[in-house]
């Protein structure tokens, strides 16, 4: 699961420095505000509210599947790695997912709960929408790698802002981006100044991952009732239906740079 974030005007010549220094992340008008509620509790103050427990609970088990998918997958997209290289770097950031499903599965049980309990609510949802995108080919790999999880993220993104301190923590921790932005971006440039007819096929394949996230977004949302009350205000301070309106406004706002920095059409 991967945060790549993008520089405001990218710059169709160069690749950005890393994965949206200079970009504003999602929820951040809401990190600057002033900490109150449950955003200023440590884990051992929030967890006392079994409601918000539970959404906890359910947000390390989703986060820990998407982990354990994502890694699963970039080891599989590296056999369609054109070259050594390449395959390596696939490699290395498969591992670097796979190491933060470790640490999810660790709070989980460090907090009492099993963690296979807590991320097999959310197998079914997370693996049809893995069918659904499979790539097929190099380039479409690296664009779901940028463009598809990179939603995922930023929806978390906007819920962390709201979580305890212990638990915020660790999720924007294993959001860190792994290093696939720069390297996407850098292998689909070349490719569309090879062969601009490819650059069509990509946006429409973006357009469509941006579909299926969201739509697998609401399901996981839907299916689970912790999860919906935190969205709208139940148990996580701050977040109204208005702000949810908002936040999916930005996570779009977000994706359209992203779009940029590749040279497609959002």
């Amino acid at each position: 699961m991967r945060s790549m974030e993008t520089p405001e005007t990218p710059d169709p010549t160069s690749v950005p420095e890393s994965a949206g220094d200079r970009a504003p992340k999602p929820g951040k008008a809401a990190d600057e505000a002033p900490v109150t509620g449950i955003a200023a509790q440590d884990w051992a103050t929030a967890s006392a509210d079994p409601h918000y427990r539970a959404a906890v609970v359910d947000l390390l088990g989703a986060l820990a599947y998407g982990e354990l998918a994502a890694f699963e997958r970039l080891a599989e997209d590296a056999k369609l790695a054109p070259t050594l290289e390449d395959k390596a770097e696939l490699a290395a950031m498969a591992a670097a997912e796979f190491h933060h499903f470790e640490r999810l599965r660790d709070r989980l049980a460090e907090i009492g709960e099993a963690p296979n309990k807590a991320m097999l609510p959310f197998k079914a949802a997370l693996d049809d929408f893995h069918r659904q995108t499979a790539p097929s080919d190099w380039l479409e790999g690296l664009v779901k790698a940028y463009v598809g999880d990179s939603i995922a993220s930023d929806f978390y993104r906007e819920v962390a802002a709201r979580l305890d301190t212990d638990t915020r923590t660790l999720v924007l921790a294993v959001l860190d981006d792994t290093g696939h932005a720069s390297f996407a971006v850098e292998k689909v440039r070349a490719a569309i100044a090879a062969e601009p007819r490819v650059g069509g096929r990509l946006a429409l394949w973006a357009r469509r991952l941006m579909g299926e996230a969201l739509s697998q977004a609401q399901r996981v949302v839907a299916d689970r009732d912790a999860l919906s009350t935190m969205l709208v205000g139940g148990v996580a301070d701050g977040f109204d239906l208005a702000e949810v309106g908002r936040m999916f406004s930005r996570i779009t706002e977000a994706h359209t740079k992203r779009m940029a920095a590749l040279g497609l059409a959002a």
